[in-house]
């Protein structure tokens, strides 16, 4: 492992990290295109993380609630942990473990997307939210630190960046993060001129799909 200087060995480190994410980063394309599909269809995606892993979590349901860059229409996307009257009272009569597994269980359903944040990849309330995910028929995926890890395996596909700093970690999340709302941008803008194509007279065609990958 190289040995960076403090403070300026910091930009270092990141772009050694985000070398290394490259590789990977065709996932956040095959997602933001499952999620156009998901979420054009009606259906709902779902975000937590603890800590700063939290604030990227609502920095993706912000832009897909909201927009990334052109204007669009907007989607329904919720970060579990901003409901503070919830999470509260949750981690109050149930436990902390229980803080996203409960919010999960009233608002997924069949076919929607849990996205789940976390540096360590172990945190026990995500791990938790996974497991009730996947009982409601909703699609898990993580973004992570190093793998292995336990979320990595509890989810249905997962993003694993590699990074030996956790602010690095965070950093390269917002990468990704940015990088699905691009491709989902991207896919909603390939289905609309597929529909404008169909009207004339052809066929458009819709096909999401996704194995579970981790990257």
């Amino acid at each position: 492992m190289t040995v960076h200087p403090p403070i300026t060995g910091h930009c270092d480190e990141l772009q050694d990290a985000l070398t290394g994410f490259r590789a990977s980063a065709h996932i956040t394309e095959r997602w933001g295109a499952r999620l156009a599909a998901v979420l054009s269809g009606g259906g709902r995606l779902l975000a937590a993380g603890n800590g700063g892993s939290a604030a990227q979590a609502q920095h993706l349901t912000a832009e897909i609630v909201g927009r990334y860059r052109d204007d669009r229409p907007p989607f329904s996307a919720i970060a579990l942990h901003a409901d503070t009257s919830s999470t509260t009272a949750i981690a109050n009569d149930y436990g902390v473990d229980e803080v996203f597994a409960r919010q999960v269980r009233a608002h997924g359903r069949p076919g929607d997307v849990l996205m789940l944040l976390s540096t360590s990849g172990a945190s026990a309330n995500l791990l938790s939210a996974a497991d009730a995910a996947r009982a409601a028929g909703v699609r898990v995926w993580a973004l992570t630190g190093p793998a292995p890890n336990p979320l990595m395996a509890g989810s249905d596909e997962s993003l694993c960046v590699e990074a030996p700093a956790t602010a690095t970690v965070q950093e390269i999340h917002l990468v990704a993060v940015h990088m699905v709302c691009a491709a989902f941008d991207a896919a909603l803008e390939r289905g609309a001129a597929g529909a404008a194509r169909g009207g004339r007279g052809g066929e458009a065609r819709d096909g999401h799909g996704g194995d579970r990958t981790h990257g």
